[in-house]
């Protein structure tokens, strides 16, 4: 590969087997480097360079964006293995034009791991928590599934194997691979329930073949989990009403939820569950429930939640500022407080959707009046549901939620 005219950075992932596993190219261009960046067990790698060494340190994305000083410089980027899945690359791409930026890849952790467990990596989940918290993995927890995880260091495989054990999967197959195409490669196997490994090399991959017990806790990713998925008071959005508010949402690939009086965040949850890439804030001004909130994120595999313990719209001066304007909104509670509709309103993006539930008297007034102005549909979800008549049996109605959808134009 050859560096196009413009290009400046140049991104090299290494694997285990050091500079001498890479082609002559990129060799040549380390040789010849200016600035050299990556983490420290990268820039021991090179030992002899008159290149200026820049170590990432604890602040990753100011470290991504401060590259921006060294234009015109012949500025390389050392990762590891595959810098486009899971790695800097992706990073960088966002700070920098493609022309700006040439990529060497090496063989990434994820088909090193499937070529030597015999896996298909098409019908593989492929994640990481590095990084990341360990309970992202709950969302992928399901009987036959099969897992490869980049781990944050040595001591993950023995906290993996506590939370399948936890989780019901303690059957579950484990194989720990450490140093990956090197000199030290090797591979541990063993269940999750029986791993007595307290560390392993930092530098490894986990496969995991999950077996579901018989106490086994998992989830669907559909809309409408039932209320007992949920840590949560009565405040909670009836599972066939919360089914039907995520398909009004219609989340997409890198999108961004206010959940407005999230309440113990089942919406914003079950947003973050069916769409990965998205994004979400749940904003809720009980403490208690706020804490509902961020539990109920961790134990469905969602643990990146944002939580802010405030008054809508207090907050929203503050959410802007840090991440920018909503794709999607949705208000179950406070819409009749004054100004409320009209304030998710004006911060929404072009083309975004305001979703709103009401069940009294006073909040279906205001969606009418709201509605009279911005426009938008209005359904009602009735629902019932079974209970006990004496020895008999009935169908007891809920309270009809009136839902309004209107989308930003």
């Amino acid at each position: 590969m050859s560096n196009p005219a413009s290009a400046w950075i140049t991104l090299i992932g290494i694997g285990d087997g050091g500079l001498e596993s890479l082609s002559a190219e990129a060799r040549a261009i380390i040789e010849a480097a200016e600035v050299l960046v990556g983490g420290d067990r990268h820039l021991a790698m090179v030992a002899e360079t008159t290149a200026t060494k820049v170590a990432w340190g604890k602040s990753f994305k100011q470290r991504v964006a401060s590259l921006e000083d060294y234009r015109g410089r012949r500025v390389v980027i050392l990762a590891t293995g595959d810098p486009m899945h899971f790695g800097v690359g992706r990073h960088l791409f966002k700070h920098f034009e493609s022309h700006e930026i040439t990529v060497f890849t090496s063989p990434g952790a994820f088909s090193l791991a499937a070529a030597r467990i015999g896996w298909s990596v098409p019908d593989v989940t492929c994640t990481t928590v590095h990084g990341r918290p360990l309970e992202a993995v709950n969302l992928h927890l399901a009987p036959n599934a099969r897992l490869l995880i980049l781990s944050r260091d040595g001591t993950t495989p023995g906290q993996l194997a506590a939370l399948l054990t936890k989780k019901g999967f303690g059957e579950s197959l484990m194989t720990v691979f450490e140093h990956m195409g090197g000199d030290k490669e090797n591979r541990i196997d063993g269940h999750a329930d029986a791993w007595a490994i307290e560390r392993t090399a930092d530098l490894n991959v986990i496969a995991v073949e999950c077996i579901a017990g018989p106490q086994a806790v998992f989830w669907s990713r559909a809309p409408g989990l039932p209320e007992d998925a949920f840590q949560r008071d009565n405040m909670i959005t009836k599972r066939e009403v919360r089914a039907a508010t995520i398909a009004a949402l219609a989340p997409l690939p890198g999108e961004t939820l206010w959940d407005v009086g999230a309440g113990c965040g089942s919406v914003a949850v079950e947003w973050l569950r069916l769409e990965p890439s998205t994004k979400a804030v749940a904003i809720e001004r009980s403490a208690e429930r706020a804490e509902f909130a961020r539990a109920n994120a961790a134990e469905l595999g969602v643990p990146l939640l944002r939580v802010t313990e405030d008054d809508a719209p207090n907050a929203f001066a503050g959410l802007l500022e840090d991440g920018g304007s909503p794709d999607a909104i949705f208000l179950g509670g406070g819409i009749s407080s004054a100004g409320l509709l009209d304030a998710c309103w004006q911060v929404l993006l072009p083309g975004g959707r305001l979703v709103a539930n009401a069940v009294t008297l006073e909040a279906q007034s205001a969606l009418l009046a709201f509605r009279a102005e911005h426009g938008g549909s209005l359904t009602g979800i009735s629902v019932s549901r079974d209970e006990a008549v004496g020895r008999l049996s009935s169908l007891r109605p809920a309270m009809t939620v009136w839902q309004l959808r209107s989308e930003k134009r």
